[in-house]
């Protein structure tokens, strides 16, 4: 019955979490015709989306007012509208604790509060990177707690997202979803219903199987940006420009891909997902010493842009104490609003630990809002010809497109270029590649 409602899109889908990850979900499924609910806790994002306002920079708010135009759209707090939902997709937050071990608060909840609603046909499908697992053994068991089976009464599979925001290039719907199920049936129902949205679903074997492929991109990713960080402090101190390298490397063209430096991950997924293969081999007596070092060199890239910004300093005669730095760029890759796991948050407390006096610009990002980890509370100051000169050092955290580099260049005393966004030589008296 869910197979032919969903072949001819009478099936209504349900989404919790309205983040990076729900609102373009939200936005293929109701763009094919379905009808969907969007869930979340967050009151002030409902709001947001019921008045047809968008809270995400790359989602512009006529395409939420295009959702509202027909009525085949609703975003809710109330989750006892589950029941009227055919198959229910998880994009909650999964984060690491303070340990460095997988926060899965989010997900179990959700998956409390589903099984608090299911019913007989439902499709529940995670999309929230976790550890092989998670889905067939810890979800699925509290979902049966209900005395509903999976792969009999219910159906059950994980999809991992692979949103990349503001991608120019790749969308949710161009780019392959991998699908596994807890059974043959459920991933046959599973990729039935993202068959109508993605031009291309990869099946697996399992949900496990899907489980470790999302774990797999983001620990490639993480593990080769490790090494181009690592070959940039070393070939910093034998004097080459490390971007000049990976340009000449990149013409090979076979056997070779270029990574590039920066001032440390940012983003949900890299600096957060291989960490949760680590805790979870630790289940198996296996140490995954390459996923650790590649952890302990990115988490290091804050602490060595602040080093190479107080060298600079010192060669001018400046004391990091006191000095007056600004920090271009919050958000933790260009042309985005997203700041989540950003180096520039470390930046910035590094930099005022030392006893700097800091301000942050970012042309996306007007104010600083209370995170896990930090609550900086700081408003973006504007680039001014009249004050630009005032600051010691401008340390170029995130490239954003709107910058104008040469205008900068001219107007600065010292830039900490993290991102090679100036692009001159090394050795230049104004620029430190750091």
């Amino acid at each position: 019955m869910l197979l032919d409602k969903i072949q001819n899109k009478k099936a209504k889908v349900g989404i919790i979490g309205l983040g990076y990850v729900g609102l373009p979900l939200i936005k293929e499924f109701h763009q094919s015709g379905f009808q969907v609910i969007g869930f979340d806790v967050d009151q002030v994002k409902i709001n947001s989306l019921m008045a047809g306002k968008s809270y995400i920079k790359h989602i512009p708010s006529e395409m939420i007012q295009r959702l509202l135009s027909d009525q085949r759209f609703l975003a809710t707090n109330d989750f006892s509208k589950l029941p009227g939902v055919d198959a229910i997709l998880i994009c909650v937050p999964t984060p690491l604790s303070k340990y460095r071990e997988p926060d899965m608060s989010y997900v179990f909840e959700t998956t409390r509060t589903i099984a608090k609603y299911l019913q007989k046909g439902q499709l529940i499908v995670l999309e929230s990177t976790t550890y092989p697992g998670t889905t067939d053994e810890e979800m699925r068991q509290i979902l049966e707690e209900t005395g509903l089976q999976a792969g009999k009464d219910f159906s059950l599979a994980f999809s991992p997202e692979r949103e990349d925001p503001n991608n120019a290039h790749f969308s949710t719907s161009t780019i392959p979803k991998v699908v596994g199920g807890y059974t043959p049936n459920c991933l046959k129902v599973a990729c039935a219903l993202y068959d109508c949205i993605i031009e291309k679903t990869v099946p697996v074997s399992s949900t496990k199987a899907a489980e470790a492929t999302k774990l797999l991109e983001n620990i490639f990713r993480a593990v080769n940006i490790a090494l181009v960080n690592e070959m940039k402090i070393l070939f910093d101190r034998m004097g080459i420009d490390v971007w000049e390298v990976i340009n000449a490397a990149a013409t090979k063209p076979f056997g070779y891909t270029p990574f590039f430096p920066g001032p440390g991950l940012g983003g949900h997924c890299i600096p957060i997902d291989p960490f949760y293969l680590t805790w979870k081999a630790r289940e198996y007596d296996f140490s995954t010493r390459f996923i650790e070092l590649a952890g302990e060199i990115n988490t290091n890239m804050p602490y060595y842009v602040v080093r190479k910004t107080m060298e600079a300093l010192n060669e001018r005669g400046k004391s990091i104490k006191g000095a007056k730095i600004l920090v271009l760029g919050l958000a933790y890759k260009k042309n985005i609003d997203d700041v989540r796991e950003s180096p520039s948050l470390k930046l910035i407390e590094l930099c005022k630990d030392k006893g700097a006096i800091v301000d942050y610009n970012d042309p996306n990002i007007p104010e600083t809002h209370k995170m896990r980890k930090y609550n900086l509370m700081m408003k973006s100051v504007p680039l001014k010809e009249e004050t630009i000169s005032e600051y010691d050092a401008v340390i170029i955290a995130t490239d954003h497109s709107d910058y104008d580099y040469q205008w900068l260049y001219e107007k600065a005393k010292l830039i900490v270029d993290t991102r090679n966004a100036i692009g001159v030589p090394l050795g230049d008296e104004k620029v430190v590649k750091a």
